[in-house]
């Protein structure tokens, strides 16, 4: 990973469109700056595309697509994005899996989620569980007491177990059922709300991320950059971002902001 510095200056001046997790990336310990708010208003304002790619419910994201200054939201790991179209006054929700298809997986989540929770002492549904459609998420320190890799790794295991895509995040073990993740959901959003080929035009976006369930994002994109707190993650994410800067969390993402937007 090397300084957010060395990326080349055409590269940087090329860049159209910032895509960014939310927890522990545009957050601080749980909070949106407003270091961080301002960055992301800044972005937007100065033409480039704003989406936040992040592991946070529906419920969430209907708020988020509304009331942030962003183009759109990719939630649940890829099962769905949001856009609000603010001509129309609509909010467009597109779909990973059908509604049918949501809604037979909820049993079955709830079923690996009580194994889990019997088997992995500390660890609690997330907060934020009944404003998912799509996934199933475990706390293991945002609300509880933060449990070592070891529990960690052994939510995931059970996840896979029970059939489901397991990804871990700085708060959260996510799973769910079905092949997406956040890169698929990405790609469809820019594909179909903004007539844009993501695989042709990659190198004009730029993602930006904290843990190991952005690693497929990592990988996709040139430019690829992590916060500084990243680091509490290495060895065990699959594919690390090209890039880091030098601050962790909100603080991280607003010095990105700044780097991008020097000179434009």
């Amino acid at each position: 990973m090397q300084p957010l510095q060395v990326l080349p200056e055409a590269l940087r001046r090329s860049i159209r469109g910032v895509f960014s997790d939310i927890d522990d990336t545009i957050s601080t310990e749980g909070r949106i700056t407003s270091e961080a708010y301002a960055a992301m208003a800044r972005l937007r304002a100065s033409g480039l595309l704003v989406v936040p790619v992040t592991g946070r419910p529906a419920g969430w994201c209907d708020h988020i697509a509304r009331m942030w200054p962003v183009d759109a939201v990719v939630g649940e790991n890829g099962a769905l994005y949001m856009r609000h179209d603010d001509r129309s006054r609509k909010l467009k929700k597109r779909y990973a899996i059908a509604a049918g298809e949501r809604e037979s997986a909820r049993e079955r989540l709830a079923r690996i989620a009580e194994r889990i929770l019997r088997d992995v002492p500390g660890c609690a549904l997330a907060s934020d569980q009944p404003y998912r459609e799509c996934d199933l998420a475990i706390d293991y320190c945002e609300d509880v007491p933060a449990l070592p890799p070891t529990a960690v790794e052994r939510i995931a295991a059970l996840m896979r177990e029970g059939g489901l895509t397991a990804r871990v995040s700085s708060i959260h073990v996510n799973g769910w059922f079905g092949g997406y993740d956040k890169l698929t959901m990405t790609r469809l959003l820019l594909r179909e709300e903004f007539g844009v080929d993501l695989d042709m035009d990659r190198e004009r976006y730029i993602f930006v991320g904290d843990s190991p369930n952005d690693a497929s994002m990592f990988e996709f994109f040139p430019c690829s950059v992590g916060v500084a707190n990243l680091r509490r993650f290495e060895g065990r994410i699959a594919t690390p971002p090209r890039y880091m800067v030098a601050h962790e969390a909100g603080a991280g993402f607003a010095e990105l902001a700044d780097f991008l937007l020097a000179g434009r």
